[in-house]
């Protein structure tokens, strides 16, 4: 093996470890710090049981509708705080112990997992607490997956943003409105389908929302480093 193709392995490889360690960090912190969680499972819950308190059993359209509502504000107050509640000294430790590009990927593969958790929480609240109103429930899980892994990397993105930008949260919203406007769009022509006959799920929908969170993967990687200098 050449040494140029040697360095490019440790290099890597190193990275790799960095993305363990600071994914270790972070759930750590998550399981020692368990009001935050318990927090949103409150809020899921609560919001929950009042819609069921109104409506009981709503239309496929509206059961849709509130569902996705409910996970963009849990996706909010999951995963947008996550570089927000990192301190000034601590950012400069991690700076001299990790690359920036190991970094955010932990940040970002850390709120992927911890969104997809609630994702599945909140479907099966909305289940137990509003009935089952899916014609294609396999598919809308799938979905359901798809949709809590795209809002988890969209606002991991922003919040790293905001956090750079002197915790301006009006960043956020500013950013954030173009980015999560055609995911959402795509997010809901899809799961329209999984609760009708007549629709089917487009394979080239699904292919599009893969690349919007492979690009927002993309712009994390490219543009965090030009944050982290900050």
């Amino acid at each position: 093996m050449s040494p140029y193709f040697r360095t490019i392995k440790i290099t890597v490889i190193n990275t790799l470890q960095n993305i363990i360690t600071l994914f270790k960090k972070d759930l750590l912190l998550e399981i020692r710090q368990q009001y935050s969680f318990y927090g949103i499972l409150l809020y899921m819950g609560a919001t929950i049981f009042v819609l069921f308190m109104s409506m009981e059993a709503p239309d496929p359209a509206v059961w849709n509708g509130l569902f996705w509502v409910i996970q963009l504000f849990i996706c909010i107050n999951t995963v947008a705080k996550s570089f927000l509640t990192e301190n000034r000294g601590r950012m400069l430790y991690f700076f001299t112990i990790a690359s920036p590009i190991s970094f955010v990927l932990a940040k970002l593969l850390f709120n992927l997992l911890l969104m997809l958790v609630m994702s599945l929480l909140s479907l099966l609240l909305f289940t137990l607490f509003l009935g089952n109103p899916m014609v294609k429930a396999p598919a809308f899980v799938g979905l359901v997956v798809l949709g809590g892994i795209s809002l988890s990397l969209v606002f991991t993105f922003l919040s790293a943003i905001a956090a750079k930008a002197h915790q301006n949260a009006a960043i956020m919203a500013v950013l954030g409105f173009p980015l999560i406007i055609p995911q959402l769009m795509v997010l809901m022509k899809l799961s329209n389908a999984a609760f009708s006959e007549k629709l089917a799920i487009q394979t080239t929908d699904v292919l599009l929302m893969i690349a919007l969170d492979v690009m927002v993967v993309i712009l994390s990687v490219i543009l965090f480093p030009f944050l982290w200098k900050d």
